[in-house]
């Protein structure tokens, strides 16, 4: 926690005219539509989000974990590799970001789309952790949203097959979560999914459009599926 308040005091230092905006107030999530499956009867049984029993008491305001994923195929045109990139926001503050090249070539969207996904799941499941050390509470599941729809699909239906193997690690790992309802995963358009920023090098009329429908106040939630 430490390093990354190192990290935004190191920017504002820096940059002398930069500034960090923060909105507390919680982003609505009431027109999504309320995905309840029966997990029970798959694999992961009645699996439940593992929260420490030492953690503090809870302490002041309730916060909505929200997180984008994106990846992009053959971003690395010498290894052919693809590039994650996840943003995490409390209520509708930006507090982390991560991009790097991911560790195997993938041949399909579909496979750098789904190890995004097991790396933002990893990610959040550290977060959420973290704030209940904190005395954070958070408020229900970290909602999850990305653009690949056969990806969301793959992992929040749980009748959906596995079709390649060497996506197991990444295609369980990210339905155990969801089955524990710790995240609820949500399809998105690409064009006003913020994590594409991270993953993609390009138009940045595009870019500016998409940080625009943060910082103006420009709700977008009736995109969302």
């Amino acid at each position: 926690h430490l390093e990354r308040v190192k990290r935004s005091c190191g920017y504002l230092h820096k940059m002398k005219n930069g500034f960090i905006r923060i909105r507390t107030d919680e982003p609505d999530y009431s027109s999504l539509p309320k995905k309840e499956y029966d997990w029970a009867r798959t694999a992961y049984g009645d699996v439940k989000e593992q929260v420490p029993e030492d953690a503090p008491p809870v302490r002041g305001k309730r916060v909505v974990h929200t997180t984008y994923k994106d990846a992009n195929l053959y971003h690395d045109l010498a290894t052919g590799r693809a590039v994650t990139g996840v943003i995490h926001m409390l209520n509708q503050t930006p507090v982390d970001w991560f991009t790097k090249k991911q560790a195997t070539v993938e041949t399909a969207t579909y496979g750098a789309e789904f190890s995004a996904a097991r790396t933002a799941v990893q990610q959040i499941t550290g977060i959420r952790l973290t704030l209940r050390y904190l005395g954070v509470e958070i408020h229900g599941e970290t909602m999850l949203f990305g653009d690949n729809e056969s990806v969301v699909k793959s992992g929040s239906l749980p009748h959906s097959p596995l079709h390649k193997r060497w996506h197991g690690l990444a295609y369980h790992y990210t339905r155990e979560a969801i089955a524990s309802n710790m995240i609820a995963f949500h399809h998105i358009p690409g064009d006003i999914n913020p994590a594409d920023i991270l993953s993609n090098t390009g138009d940045t009329a595009k870019y500016g459009l998409s940080c625009s429908q943060y910082y103006s106040g420009r709700e977008t939630q009736e995109t969302y599926s």
